[in-house]
């Protein structure tokens, strides 16, 4: 329970952290806006190493963390752009594709074996975000594609995280992750600063990095309290706190079409995560 409330919290966070970055799309850079954001969860990994001290840091396999870490930074990136033109609950919705795409890589790439019911879950939830994209109606901006490739990248990211879990802890791979996308960040984030004009402006810009860092720290915590099958499906809340921010803070709410996806989604994702519980049960 303590694992579940920790979750559902940092799911909380990040939903704001979201909230505040499309907010600030208006005026700010999406670079400057994404590095300000992996700079908190930088600190996040601060905190963890004053906890856990610098063994955090000693990684078997680097350079695949550093991979993982450059695949951080274009997710991240690519959700900011996206935001900027598609409605939050919407833009949340898309991204959980990621665990339809992370069933479909193990496949391919791990060559774990995947029975007829998660191929056929697979299929529905795609069917389930085309819904939501509804692509040639025009329902949402050109950029939700934008949203898909991030939600890919953020797959092959967990594709990663499976074959680092052998040799790095939980911890070394968010350090890692942490660092290298700010570093890649850096760069470009030089050519488009542009000083924030607004004391509200600095005032987000912090409360985003912060809470990042607060969400990354809830889950860490999560994962060490519960089992990730276990806490996993909490990522789901994202869309009740997606749409409610979307609609207070920006006046919109998702149509008929789009919660009939965001349910296809949600339904055939948590069916996915059991399966995938069963079968790391069968093979432990």
């Amino acid at each position: 329970m303590r694992g579940i409330a920790l979750m559902a919290l940092g799911m909380f966070m990040f939903s704001a952290v979201d909230t505040m970055a499309k907010f600030l799309t208006d005026t700010i850079h999406p670079f400057q806006i994404v590095w300000c954001r992996q700079l908190g969860l930088l600190l996040g990994v601060v905190v963890l190493i004053s906890l856990k001290g610098r063994s955090v840091l000693v990684s078997a396999n680097p350079a695949l963390q550093i991979g993982r870490g450059a695949l951080a930074a274009v997710s991240a990136t690519l959700f900011i752009i996206g935001v900027k033109f598609v409605p939050l609950a919407d833009a949340v919705a898309i991204t959980f594709v990621a665990p339809f795409m992370v069933t479909v890589m193990g496949a391919l790439i791990l060559r774990e074996p995947v029975g007829i019911r998660r191929w056929t879950a697979v299929i529905i939830g795609f069917i389930g975000t085309l819904i939501v994209i509804r692509p040639g109606f025009g329902a949402l901006h050109p950029a939700a594609g934008l949203l898909v490739i991030a939600a890919g990248a953020f797959a092959l990211r967990q594709i990663l995280s499976r074959i680092l879990a052998g040799g790095d802890s939980a911890g070394t791979t968010v350090a890692y992750t942490a660092i290298v996308s700010c570093i890649l960040l850096t760069g470009p984030m030089l050519f488009v600063w542009e000083t924030p004009g607004s004391t509200t402006e600095i005032l987000l810009l912090v409360a985003m990095a912060v809470l990042a860092a607060a969400g990354e720290t809830l889950v860490i915590l999560a994962l060490d309290a519960a089992q990730a099958v276990v806490v996993a499906p909490l990522q789901y809340t994202l869309l009740i706190w997606g749409t409610f921010y979307g609609f207070v803070v920006f006046g919109q709410f998702p149509d008929g079409w789009t919660w009939l996806g965001a349910l296809i989604i949600v339904a055939t994702g948590i069916y996915t995560l059991n399966r995938e519980r069963l079968a790391q049960r069968r093979r432990s």
